[in-house]
């Protein structure tokens, strides 16, 4: 957590510390937001595939002959998850290069 909070200070500083106050500090928090966006998607993906692949592991234990149904399920699954991951993944790149906070 100290780690983080150093982070965020350190950020912050730096978009503070800019003499044009109007672009440079929007393009420092749409940087600071991106990495803040793409961070926690990344968890929540993380967290929702190991969850998936938990539960058909533990669905093809309990019945084995179920296993090729349970993986398609699960593949499919998991490309849904990923999918917003990639969404973040686009909104930040439209926050870092097309930003439309910039005028």
């Amino acid at each position: 957590m100290k780690k983080v909070l150093f982070l965020v200070l350190a950020f912050a500083t730096a978009a503070f510390a800019s003499e044009e106050a109007g672009t440079s500090m929007i393009q420092a928090y749409s940087v600071l937001a991106a990495g803040i966006g793409l961070g926690i998607a990344a968890m929540g993906g993380a967290i929702g595939m190991g969850n998936t692949a938990a539960a058909t592991i533990a669905g093809t234990a309990r019945n084995p002959g179920m296993g090729g149904k349970l993986m398609t399920t699960m593949f499919i699954a998991l490309a849904m998850i990923e999918a917003q991951v990639i969404y973040t993944l686009v909104i930040a790149l439209i926050a870092l290069y097309a930003n439309p906070f910039l005028g």
